[in-house]
């Protein structure tokens, strides 16, 4: 018998060798069930406590020293007083867009597109966690700090006039970054990797401006909302990256494909079929 008869005929009846050893090239998937595993520092929760930390220190300190708020202030009013027709309708659409009504929509029609056509639920989960984590950091932060908006009645164009005590951090600079993040993690690996990343950033950094930009938060709010959603964001991924292919591998193999079969074929099949061709 050849030697290459022999090395096939060991392998016939172990299918499942196979798949593990395709799926194990995909560094980015847990166990071959279809668990995307996200990027993490290594010491994921002291740098999430530290990023969390740091966006109490700059809440407390803008609230205790009266000079900080006068002194942002007046980056508010500076801007209100040199609005161009070009740039307020960006900073206002972009306020409509990172609303919470609207981003409701955004993130539900990406999780449902997830979910209906690319027929993974363990994705669209793992989007709308993460789109969703800027809002959720957002509010506890606005709770603790309770500082109030700038007064749109100082202002000499107020765009959106709005009060209250939330205005630490910004809620939708905060959704803007978590979106950019959810989004990449779909992508990463791909050619759209770094494109998505990019964008997203340049789009956290336009919201973060029109906040400013439209007089209903000051510079400080708008940093904060970066600190706090990567908080969030990595944590999360620490705690996904941990727990989420564990759940995956306590279900039976039929229902876990279920979960996630992009394409309509379960992963094992895929890694089957890949290798068979």
């Amino acid at each position: 018998m050849p030697p290459y008869a022999k090395q096939n005929a060991s392998t016939e009846g172990r299918p499942s060798a196979v798949v593990r050893h395709t799926v194990a090239a995909r560094p980015t998937v847990a166990a071959g069930r279809g668990v995307p595993l996200l990027p993490q520092p290594r010491y994921w929760l002291l740098w999430g406590i530290a990023l969390a930390a740091a966006v109490l220190a700059i809440g407390f300190s803008v609230q205790l020293i009266g000079g900080l708020t006068t002194n942002e202030f007046g980056v508010d009013q500076e801007l209100s007083r040199h609005h161009v027709a070009v740039l307020t309708a960006l900073a206002m659409a972009l306020n409509f867009l990172f609303a919470p009504v609207a981003g409701v929509c955004i993130v539900l029609v990406i999780g449902l597109y997830l979910f209906l056509v690319r027929r993974s639920l363990v994705r669209a989960f793992m989007f709308v966690l993460f789109a969703c984590s800027g809002w959720v950091a957002s509010e506890g932060f606005k709770l603790i700090v309770a500082r109030h908006r700038p007064n749109p009645a100082l202002l000499f164009d107020p765009l959106a006039p709005e009060t209250g005590s939330n205005s630490f951090p910004s809620g939708h600079t905060a959704f803007a970054v978590a979106l950019a993040f959810a989004l990449y993690f779909l992508v990463r690996g791909t050619r759209w990797g770094p494109i998505t990343a990019w964008a997203g950033a340049g789009l956290a950094v336009m919201v973060a401006w029109s906040r400013i930009y439209i007089g209903v938060h000051y510079p400080s709010d708008v940093v904060a909302s970066f600190l706090a959603t990567s908080a969030a964001v990595i944590v999360l991924a620490g705690l996904w990256n941990r727990y989420a292919p564990r759940v995956l591998e306590r279900l039976p193999r039929r229902t876990a494909a279920a979960l996630d079969s992009p394409g309509g074929a379960s992963p094992e099949a895929a890694a089957t079929q890949a290798h068979g061709s």
